[in-house]
This record gives structure tokens, sequence and C-alpha cells, in this order.
């Protein structure tokens, strides 16, 4: 799993009311990005495009919760859930995402995430979760199938 270094402990707020899109190929490579994801990431539209989406992949994150977020896009499905992403600083913004697969002609050709703020007192709460998670204290609890 990616490992992006340095981090602080510097939050970014994701404003009430803003989405953030992007889209990837099949690899999870960036084909597109709104400017709200430019703007909070850090990245210039440049730097994302052409990379893979794991550049915002906070180290405090959980690997099952990107298996989780994989197998169900890969089999065709949604997903949703909340995430820690790192900005380019070493800073971080936690959002609600909800990707899907694209499909055109009935042929699944990449991915996309909308994702939104979080509310302030959930922080706190994912934080202890995913920490339990990370140190194998307690599994992660899908919500698909």
């Amino acid at each position: 799993m990616r490992n992006n270094q340095p981090v602080t402990n510097v939050e970014t707020p994701v404003p009430e009311g803003r989405f953030i899109y992007s889209r990837t190929d099949l690899s999870g490579t960036i084909v597109a990005a709104n400017d709200l994801f430019v703007e909070l990431s850090g990245f210039s539209r440049e730097e994302l495009l052409g990379s893979p989406h794991n550049l915002v992949r906070h180290p405090d994150m959980p690997t099952a919760a990107f298996a989780d977020l994989w197998g169900a896009l890969k089999a065709g499905n949604p997903w949703a859930g909340y995430v820690k992403n790192r900005r380019k600083d070493g800073g971080f913004y936690w959002v609600h995402a909800f990707a899907s697969p694209v499909r055109e002609n009935g042929k699944i050709t990449g991915y996309e995430s909308v994702r939104r703020t979080v509310p302030a007192d959930l922080k706190p709460k994912l934080e202890s979760a995913y920490r339990k998670v990370r140190e194998g204290r307690t599994l992660l609890i899908s919500t698909q199938n």
C-alpha cells in the first residue's frame, strides 16, 4: 500500500455544501478532477491528472478500507465510506465518499467519486475506529453486499 509521507496534524475543512469530484480509468489513474479536488489536495491539476488516485492516500487509512472499495468497484457495485485524505503539504481533509463504476455501452470503463464534508463530531470516532482496524484490534465492517 502506498504510504504518503510526511504528514502533519493540520486539517483543511471541506466546505459545507460543496462537492469534490474525480474520475479514474480502470487502473485508478486520475483522468478528471474538479476545482475543489485540486484546491483541497494542494496538488496542481497537472500533478493530479495522469497520477494514481492513491496520491492522496493518508497513511492513517486502513488497507482494509481500500480493499473493500476496490472489491466493490471491480464487482460493478458502488461504494460509500469515510476517507481521510492527505494533502500535498502533509495536512489532511476528511470526506464522505461515494464511488461508482462508470459504464459506457454496458461496459465498465472507469470509476468516479463524489465526496462531501464529514460532520465534525464524527471525525474523532472515525480516527479511533480506523486506528483499531490498523492495529488489528477490530475488523472493518463493510457496508457492501
